[in-house]
């Protein structure tokens, strides 16, 4: 039952990862920019509903309704102030720019709110600690199910939105080929403002989970964009669903490796991150980035 558990933990787990790796491989496969700032910016969110819940007493749910336009327009602005500048000097000055801006957010974070740690579970009741009894003292927590529902739903809103709309299939169209596609019509620097504005809706939304499942502090974006990355590389660059298949495998390896020693956890994690990495070397996986290939043309 104990290995059991540690698998259902695993996957549960694996959805909050799916959801923070979710818009880093989002903004990957359709402007190919490795968004270092990602991790922080889902701290910001958090910061953010914080704030919300904390002076007007909003419920953090309630907040997303604040907090998840204006990280839309945050990426707007991130796609047309930065990465679309600095793209213009190499494909490395973008990542720079990203790097440059996870610092500036985090020491202003710090600097408005110190080093405390916080936390939304104080303000959404029992949710944080409800579980269910599945019998056999094998208890699930009740936000893990909600966390990795929730990252079901974005991720098939999202492949069906690229598959069923027009805006959808000119993403997708210009993560295969931006000149081309400029040739049929589409505005290219548009579409790339919209995707990143759809990737830091999903860094909000991971910003919600991530402070109703845990603490966050100014400076603990770096390890929310090291979850993110493993699992983003472990499901497959630019696939929406191999973020899922890539954050179950992490949450599960970090989950068995905590059962067998306490310093496990992220060792487990690092060590199957690392064996898909050198794997991929040699393996051109099939599925990646298959959301990214239109059937409808």
């Amino acid at each position: 039952m104990n290995i059991l558990s540690g698998f259902v933990d695993g996957t549960l787990l694996g959805g909050y990862y799916a959801m923070i790796a979710c818009g880093l491989s989002f903004m990957f496969g359709v402007m190919k920019i490795i968004n270092l700032a990602h991790g922080t910016l889902a701290v910001l969110a958090a910061f953010a509903l914080w704030t919300i819940s904390e002076k007007i007493g909003l419920n953090p749910f309630l907040a997303l309704i604040v907090v998840l336009p204006a990280m839309a327009g945050l990426g707007w602005l991130l796609q047309r102030v930065v990465l679309e500048r600095t793209a213009r000097f190499g494909e490395l000055v973008p990542i720079l720019g990203t790097f440059g801006l996870a610092i500036v957010i985090e020491n202003t974070l710090f600097e408005q709110f110190g080093a405390d740690t916080r936390s939304l579970a104080p303000y959404v009741g029992s949710l944080s600690y409800d579980s269910f009894d599945l019998g056999s003292d094998f208890y699930v927590g009740t936000l893990a199910i909600l966390t990795f529902g929730a990252a079901i739903l974005i991720l098939g809103g999202l492949q069906l939105f690229l598959s069923y709309t027009n805006l959808g299939r000119a993403i997708r169209a210009t993560a295969e080929d931006p000149d081309t596609s400029e040739l049929v019509g589409v505005n290219s620097r548009y579409v790339n403002a919209v995707a990143a504005s759809i990737a830091l809706v999903t860094v909000g939304l991971a910003g919600l989970f991530l402070g109703l499942r845990t603490t966050f502090a100014p400076y603990g974006g770096s390890m929310q964009l090291i979850f993110g990355f493993e699992a983003a590389v472990i499901g497959g660059t630019g696939n929406l669903w191999g973020t899922l298949v890539g954050g179950i495998v992490l949450g599960t390896a970090q989950t068995l490796g905590a059962r067998v020693h306490p310093e496990g956890f992220l060792l487990g994690g690092h060590a199957v991150f690392l064996l898909v990495l050198v794997g991929r070397m040699y393996v051109s996986l099939p599925y990646d980035r298959l959301f990214l290939k239109s059937k409808a043309g």
